[in-house]
C-alpha cells in the first residue's frame, strides 16, 4: 500500500471530522482541497441497496448535466453511408465500420463513448468481450444505439455521462472540475443524485440509496448527507 501524503493526511482529518455534509458544504470542503498544480476532476459515488444480480435492479442509463464536465469526450461511431457523413460533421472522432471494428477487437479503446446505428449493431455485437467491460458497449437504453448520431454526438460532446451500477450496487460518475463554480458543481452534484433517485426499481423494498459521496482525484471522499 503507498504512503499517503502529509497533504492527503490532513484532509482526510478535515473530511472525516466534518461527518456528512449538505451538497453546499461539502462542495465548500472539496473546493479548499484545490492545492494541486493541474485542474482535477471532481467525482461522485453513490452506494445503491441494488441485487446486480436481478436484471430488472441494474441502474444504467445517460444524463446530460447543466454544467457539462469540463473536458472533451473522444468519440466513437460505427456506421455507413449518409450516417458516417453526419458523424463526421457532427464532430465523432473516428467512424468506421469492419476497419473500426478490426482495430477495437486487436485492442484499441482509446475513447469515451461509442455509438452505433442500430444496422450496425450486427458488425458491433462480437465486440462485446473488449467494450463491455471497459463500459463502452452501445446501448439502446443508454441512446448510444441511435439512428440519430448527429444528436448524440452533439450532447456527448456538451456534457452528457452514462453511468452503470458496479458489482457492488456503486454507480460512480464524473461531475465537473475544481475549477468549476462551486454552485456549478452543487447543480451537476444535486442533478446527479436526483436522477439516480428517479431510477429506483420498483422491487426495491429496504433502503435504496444508503451513501453518497464526492471526491477530486487527489482528495478523499467527502460524506455527503441522503
Amino acid at each position: 500500500m503507498s504512503k499517503k501524503s502529509k497533504r492527503y493526511l490532513a484532509q482526510l482529518e478535515k473530511a472525516e471530522s466534518s461527518g456528512a455534509l449538505k451538497v453546499t458544504d461539502a462542495v465548500a470542503l472539496l473546493k479548499s482541497f484545490s492545492d494541486t498544480k493541474f485542474d482535477q476532476t471532481v467525482e461522485i459515488h453513490m452506494c445503491l441497496g441494488v441485487d446486480p444480480k436481478q436484471a430488472d435492479q441494474i441502474i444504467r442509463g445517460s444524463l446530460g448535466l447543466t454544467h457539462g464536465i469540463g473536458r472533451e469526450l473522444r468519440i466513437v461511431v460505427f456506421a455507413k453511408g449518409e450516417n458516417a457523413s453526419a458523424a463526421e460533421a457532427a464532430g465523432a472522432d473516428e467512424v468506421g465500420a469492419e476497419e473500426l471494428a478490426k482495430k477495437i477487437k486487436d485492442g484499441w479503446t482509446d475513447f469515451d463513448v461509442c455509438i452505433a446505428t442500430p444496422d450496425m449493431m450486427g458488425l458491433v455485437g462480437p465486440l462485446g468481450k473488449v467494450l463491455g467491460p471497459r463500459g463502452l458497449m452501445p446501448s439502446p437504453r443508454a441512446g448510444t444505439v441511435t439512428p440519430d448520431v448527429s444528436r448524440v454526438i452533439a450532447e456527448y460532446k456538451a456534457g452528457k455521462i452514462e453511468f452503470r451500477n458496479d458489482a457492488g450496487g456503486n454507480v460512480h460518475a464524473v461531475v465537473g472540475r475544481l475549477s468549476f463554480e462551486a454552485n456549478q458543481l452543487e447543480d451537476n452534484i444535486n442533478e446527479f443524485i436526483s436522477h439516480i433517485d428517479s431510477l429506483k426499481p420498483a422491487s426495491i423494498k429496504g433502503t435504496y440509496v444508503r451513501g453518497i459521496s464526492v471526491c477530486a482525484t487527489m482528495s478523499p471522499g467527502i460524506e455527503v448527507a441522503i
